[in-house]
């Protein structure tokens, strides 16, 4: 029987028996009318959703423009959210035109959309990929496999009735016109055009999954209702697969012949064939994004991927099918390691596993006793391992023992654990100090990733999260000085030194480890936050302060400018009647009442000294002078202005608006007086720091770039001392740098931060927020991909 036949034969076992039809092939009339009829409702489904969808976007990054932390970056953000709306019913129409294809494409039984993996394979093996379009695949991948998983009983009754429309052939995801592939791969197509930064497609991905992917089972319902109202499997009742597929004489099939009732023993046979009947291949995306995977996750499992993919192409040939597994002699049952299978030329015998971990063991033996002297070293004596040539000699050895080229697969575990310590001895964020003291987890981690297969894939394994923990806890509390705040140089050094001395076969050891120094440093980082945390809120109290002054600064500059005014009523306006006006700002805002009133008084009281020539000018003073006067003495009472300064001045101004009646005008402040209360008004506004100099066009432009920096980016003076942009204020341009206690140090401006920085006295540590695995695995593939891309060059 041909494999169609028996893909028919099954479908027809799911119907019962007595009413399950004798389905003949269809005409094509009948065939077309069906899938005009999935095409209609498919249509109808789009349009129902697409708006939803779309707006919730538009909506994500009005939300992002809201909390922008740059101009540059709210005025971008302004312009995307014109062009998504602008754009929405060009997209629509677009996603209802792929639509229309896919069904066409089905009926001319063409339809084949690649989905995950497929996307990396070309005919030659692999074509490269940026990392923007790696992201975007991996997130589509991600959207499918949950999909699937979701509404896998009433997909696989789809796709049988599906089936027969297609002439009796089976089909998959990729073949089917409705299917959350189809909807994705359109998506992207509808927007590639518009080349949008590739965090804001995958926000899209996320709202495309949340508006119209999850809803998708109203769609199957229908389609199914729709075809079985056509006569295509009517009786339909989805089997689910049993966990013993391919296992005809397992228990499990003895024990459910001798539970059925007598009579019912006919239907086992179709029962277990209908267990027994093959998977639909499954998708390369399955090896992208395990089950269930969420955020993050999916991200680091791709890269794997991506990895595994780029080794295979750049590297010797896949290992042998059927690749057995053993547990290692003496490890009481520690998890099983996989071991070569097949003889080194020239008819030696095999590496056992046991002989393989033992090479392992005594490198890791010999990198212990190297550095077990060094116990109680010093922050920076313990020198880091030469990873490059621990890997180069652990290979060497393993080929002198028959393990041969044709286990590429452990040649490449060898080869991916070397590039991730590589990758640690270069990584900027990491100090010099615990650069040396990670790398000797060389040969344990290596060890590991043979003992347990799932090391890589698996992103909450016991050693990767110790990794990263031991990773961000070096880059936050030790420094290049010499500094280790809460003695945590000394904590990893213990954990590192403990591991590569009690690490044999179980894994227990990391997980042990992760327990011990996570529980060390989340008091510490629950203490430190704390204490950034009450920084922040003090430092942003103080900038509000200073934006207010600087704001208050200006209009009292405006109120005075080009005016020969007295002494008293400068001191008044540029000093006590200042601070009023910011106290109103703060407590009510620039656009109150208020904040109006306090100035409308600065105003006539400057006009109330000026000499009255007009007699309506006289009469209008007599009127408001001595509520102008309580104005005054409530804005003194207000900031607590001392009661003996404030007597002195309120007399002043009112012999000054005395003169002013007699139409006499007062002496103006002298110059040097004048240019001194206009120094000490700038000084507590903080405009001195500001007229310090004019930026250089390289200033400039080092400035428009600190504009984008992110909270949390580490520098590095030239002594070493580690600092943190722990905020910013993105009006006044002065950054928050905090030690690496969480202490704060200063409000610097982005003028002094550049000036240093090209001087070479401050420097960006390089590197980002991402855990440090994340980071290593970005590195290592877009390494691998640049040497790929260099053999293809050197081919072409």
């Amino acid at each position: 029987m041909t494999d169609n036949s028996i893909g028919q034969g099954i479908d027809k076992l799911q119907e019962t028996e007595d009413s399950a039809p004798s389905f003949g092939p269809l005409t094509p009339a009948q065939t077309q009318k069906c899938l005009d009829l999935c095409a209609a409702s498919t249509e109808e489904f789009i349009q129902d959703h697409f708006a939803s969808f779309w707006g919730e976007w538009v909506a994500s990054v009005e939300k992002r423009e809201e909390n922008a932390r740059s101009n540059k970056e709210q005025v971008t953000l302004n312009e995307l959210i014109k062009l998504l709306r602008r754009i929405a019913p060009s997209v629509q129409q677009q996603l209802l035109s792929f639509s229309k294809d896919n069904f066409s494409d089905f009926a001319q039984r063409r339809l084949q959309t690649p989905s995950g993996q497929e996307r990396f394979n070309s005919p030659s093996g692999l074509s490269l990929v940026e990392n923007a379009e790696l992201e975007e695949t991996i997130a589509i991948t991600s959207i499918c496999h949950r999909a699937d998983s979701q509404y896998a009983e009433i997909l696989w009754a789809l796709h049988q009735r599906l089936a027969l429309l297609n002439g009796g052939q089976k089909i998959d995801e990729r073949g089917n016109p409705a299917s959350a592939i189809q909807f994705c791969e359109s998506l992207r197509k509808a927007i590639a055009q518009y080349k949008f930064d590739t965090r804001i497609k995958v926000i899209g991905y996320k709202h495309f999954e949340s508006s119209f992917i999850k809803v998708l089972g109203a769609l199957y319902q229908e389609l199914n209702e729709r075809l079985a109202g056509e006569g295509i499997l009517p009786n339909l009742r989805f089997s689910g697969i049993n966990s013993s597929v391919g296992r005809p004489d397992s228990a499990t099939d003895h024990e459910t012949a001798a539970k059925a009732p007598e009579g019912d023993q006919e239907e086992v046979p179709k029962r277990r064939a209908t267990d027994r009947e093959p998977e639909p291949r499954r998708r390369a995306s399955d090896q992208v994004a395990s089950q269930n995977s969420k955020g993050p996750e999916q991200y680091e499992q791709g890269l794997i991927s991506a990895i595994r993919l780029l080794q295979t192409h750049l590297g010797a040939t896949p290992a042998p099918q059927g690749q057995g597994s053993v547990a290692p002699q003496g490890s009481g049952g520690a998890t099983p390691v996989s071991a070569p299978s097949g003889t080194a030329a020239g008819g030696g015998s095999n590496l056992s596993a046991s002989q393989l971990l033992g090479v392992f063991q005594q490198s890791q033996d010999q990198q212990f006793a190297q550095v077990q002297p060094l116990l109680d070293a010093q922050v920076g004596q313990v020198q880091p391992l030469a990873v490059s040539a621990v890997s180069s000699q652990l290979v060497a050895e393993l080929k002198s023992k028959d393990v041969d080229g044709d286990h590429a697969d452990d040649m490449h575990t060898i080869e991916l654990v070397g590039l991730l310590f590589e990758y640690i001895l270069s990584d900027e964020q990491l100090p010099d100090s615990v650069k040396a003291l990670l790398s000797y987890l060389h040969t344990p981690v290596l060890k590991l990733a043979f003992i347990d297969k799932e090391f890589f894939e698996n992103v909450e394994h016991p050693a990767r999260l110790l990794l990263n923990q031991m990773a961000e806890a070096g880059a936050r509390w030790v420094g290049n000085d010499g500094t280790n705040e809460y003695n945590i140089y000394e904590k990893i050094k213990t954990t590192v030194f403990d591991i590569l001395k009690d690490f044999g076969n179980d894994a227990k050891v990391f997980a042990e480890a992760l327990l011990e120094f996570s529980g060390y440093t989340r008091n510490i980082s629950r203490r430190q936050d704390l204490m950034e945390k009450r920084a922040l809120e003090k430092a942003r109290g103080e900038e509000k302060l200073r934006e207010a002054k600087i704001l208050v600064n200006d209009e009292v500059s405006r109120l005075i400018d080009g005016k020969d005014l007295p002494s008293p009523v400068l001191l008044l306006m540029l000093l006590p009647w200042s601070d009023y006006l910011s106290f109103m700002i703060l407590r009510y805002g620039t656009d109150s009442q208020n904040f109006g009133d306090a100035l409308k008084t600065a105003r006539e009281l400057i006009w109330s000294v000026e000499p009255k020539l007009l007699e309506s000018d006289k009469i209008r003073q007599l009127e408001i002078q001595d509520g102008l006067m309580r104005a005054v003495q409530s804005g003194f009472e207000t900031i607590g202005y001392e009661q003996d300064k404030a007597r002195k001045l309120t007399d002043a101004i009112q012999s000054l608006q005395r003169l002013a009646l007699k139409s006499q005008k007062a002496e103006p402040a002298p110059k040097p007086m004048r240019t001194k209360l206009e120094t000490m008004a700038a000084e507590k506004a903080g405009r001195v720091e500001e007229e310090a100099g004019i930026a250089s066009q390289e200033e400039s432009q080092l400035i428009e770039k600190l504009k984008l920096i992110e909270f949390g980016t580490w520098l590095e003076d030239d002594q070493g001392k580690r600092l943190k942009v722990a905020w910013y204020n993105h009006k006044t341009m002065h950054y928050m740098l905090v030690d690496q206690q969480g202490k704060k140090v200063s409000m610097t401006s982005a003028l002094q931060m550049a000036r240093a920085m090209i001087a070479g006295r401050l420097r960006v540590i390089a590197g980002s927020a991402k855990p440090f695995f994340e980071r290593a695995l970005e590195n290592i593939y877009h390494s691998l991909n640049a040497r790929a891309s260099g053999e293809l060059l050197n081919r072409e």
